[in-house]
């Protein structure tokens, strides 16, 4: 997914934070929402259960994300895809931030749903270069090439799973909400459940037609939940809370970002969802997420609020 990179810079800056990626416009999918009860061994079953299912159905493309049949995934949108339809959104086409996600585990303790990563070309600044899902019993299920599409591959079979083998990270249990659900979980859910469901406007707040600024959303979401943040203003909103540092963000904080590098003016403002994600309005896509891995992040971070108590 690195190979987007150049396309996705430019996009991005000129979107307000989309991927430079054909994907389908306006495609609806179910909320990516761990639903109550839920174990991580159930989900990873479950995702794995989605990934087989595609066997046959999807082919390999490196500049086409489609989510319908006939479907076409890298073997990062692969990842993407079956994570989120079974409520978890790792928020990323790429296979370098996937493998920052979660925890690391090593080879020896292995179990279904942990991600999987490898590296041909070493001599590049890109730690990973393929990804898949493992399935146990040493199975690999990935989006393998344009040849074989989604395969099961026995990591035993041929020397490039031992050879390029980077590491592998344990995502699942990171995602999982609080039981019962707490405020963070909620908000972050509403916000999901949006997804697709709404106009982003530059200056009408209805919710009466699901018509929101960036800051209009946010204020919405909030106070569905009993939070009363009384502003749809982003410069009104960076005053609310107290301040938190990015290193100490935590899910349901509001994250703040400038438009110029250098500012202190807030422009955008997003919903902190936990592991490194944020869930923010697009102009043109609605409600979206993302990782701050991306280096928009770094250069346009302005500040954090914690806003619930």
């Amino acid at each position: 997914m690195k190979k987007f990179i150049l396309v996705l810079i430019a996009v991005f800056l000129l979107t307000g934070g989309s991927f430079g990626i054909v994907f389908e416009k306006n495609k609806v999918n179910a909320a990516p929402i761990i639903g109550p009860n839920q174990t991580a061994d159930q989900i990873a079953d479950a995702i794995i259960k989605t990934g087989v299912s595609l066997i046959g159905k999807a082919t390999y493309s490196r500049t086409e994300y489609k989510a319908t049949y006939p479907y076409k995934f890298s073997c990062a949108t692969f990842i993407d895809f079956i994570f989120k339809q079974n409520g978890v959104d790792l928020a990323t086409y790429n296979e370098d931030y996937m493998l920052k996600l979660g925890v690391p585990v090593n080879k020896e303790q292995l179990k279904k749903g942990d991600l999987f990563f490898f590296d041909v070309d070493k001599t590049d600044s890109n730690p990973a270069d393929h990804i898949g899902i493992y399935m146990g019993s040493n199975k690999l299920l990935h989006m393998a090439d344009p040849t074989q599409n989604i395969v099961i591959s026995d990591m035993s079979a041929k020397p490039y799973y031992t050879e390029n083998f980077v590491g592998a990270r344990r995502v699942i249990p990171s995602y999982m909400p609080s039981s019962p659900l707490s405020a963070a979980d909620k908000i972050v859910n509403m916000a999901y459940t949006l997804q697709g469901n709404v106009t982003i406007s530059n200056n009408v707040n209805n919710p009466a037609t699901k018509t929101f600024t960036n800051g209009g959303i946010v204020n919405y979401i909030y106070g569905q939940n009993g939070i009363t943040l009384g502003t749809n203003n982003v410069s009104e909103l960076v005053k609310k809370g107290t301040f938190v540092s990015r290193a100490n963000l935590k899910k349901g904080d509001l994250v703040f970002f400038t438009n110029t590098i250098g500012s202190n003016t807030p422009n955008i403002v997003a919903i902190y969802g936990g592991n490194n994600k944020v869930i923010f309005t697009n102009p043109t896509q609605g409600i979206v997420s993302r990782v701050l891995f991306f280096p928009w992040y770094d250069t346009h971070y302005l500040t954090a609020r914690h806003v619930i108590k």
